[in-house]
C-alpha cells in the first residue's frame, strides 16, 4: 500500500491533522475531525486505509452535510475558474483535465451545462476530472444530466470520494 510521501497522519496532533486534511474534501474540515476523532493508527499511514475512513465519514453523514459538500464544490469552468478563485487543488485538477484551454464555445457549452443542471437538481455537477479531457466532460455532463435527483445525488458523493482519493495519492 502506498504511504503518504509528504506526511505521517499518525503522529499528528488532531490540530495538524486537520489543518493538513482539512480540504481533501471541498471546504469540508468536519471530514478530517471526525476521522481524526474516530482514532488514527498506523494504519492510516497508507493512502488507502485514510481514504477509506474519511470516505466513510462523508458516506455516513447525513443528506443536509452531504448536499452541504456536494455545494462546496465550484462549477467546471465556471466563474470562480474563470476569476481565479479556485481553490489550489480544484484549479490544477481543472488545469488537468485542460479545461483552462477550452475554446470560447466550449465555455458557453459548460455554462450553459452548469446552469440547466443546477437547474435541474439545486447542486452542482461533480465529476473526478482527472485522467478526462474537457471533451469527456462534456460529453458525461450532456448523459448525466437526464438521470434522476437520487441518481446524480448518489453520484455526486461517490465522485466527490474519488477526487478525495486523488488529492490524498498527491500528498
Amino acid at each position: 500500500m502506498s504511504q503518504f510521501t509528504t506526511c505521517t497522519p499518525s503522529t499528528m496532533s488532531r490540530d495538524e491533522f486537520v489543518t493538513t486534511f482539512a480540504d481533501i474534501y471541498e471546504h469540508s474540515p468536519w471530514v478530517a475531525e471526525q476521522t481524526f476523532d474516530q482514532g488514527i493508527s498506523a494504519e492510516d499511514d497508507t493512502i488507502a486505509h485514510l481514504h477509506s475512513r474519511m470516505a466513510a465519514v462523508m458516506s455516513n453523514a447525513d443528506k443536509q452535510a452531504q448536499l452541504d459538500l456536494i455545494n462546496a464544490h465550484p462549477d467546471l469552468a465556471g466563474k470562480a475558474a474563470l476569476e481565479g478563485t479556485l481553490t489550489e487543488a480544484s484549479t490544477n485538477e481543472q488545469a488537468g483535465a485542460g479545461i483552462d484551454q477550452c475554446t470560447p464555445e466550449e465555455f458557453e457549452r459548460f455554462t450553459a451545462l452548469n446552469n440547466a443542471y443546477k437547474e435541474k437538481f439545486k447542486f452542482p455537477f461533480i465529476m473526478a476530472v482527472k485522467g478526462s479531457n474537457r471533451h469527456q466532460i462534456l460529453a458525461a455532463f450532456e448523459e448525466r444530466i437526464h438521470n434522476d435527483y437520487d441518481t446524480e445525488f448518489e453520484r455526486a458523493v461517490n465522485e466527490i470520494n474519488k477526487i478525495a482519493e486523488f488529492r490524498l495519492s498527491a500528498m
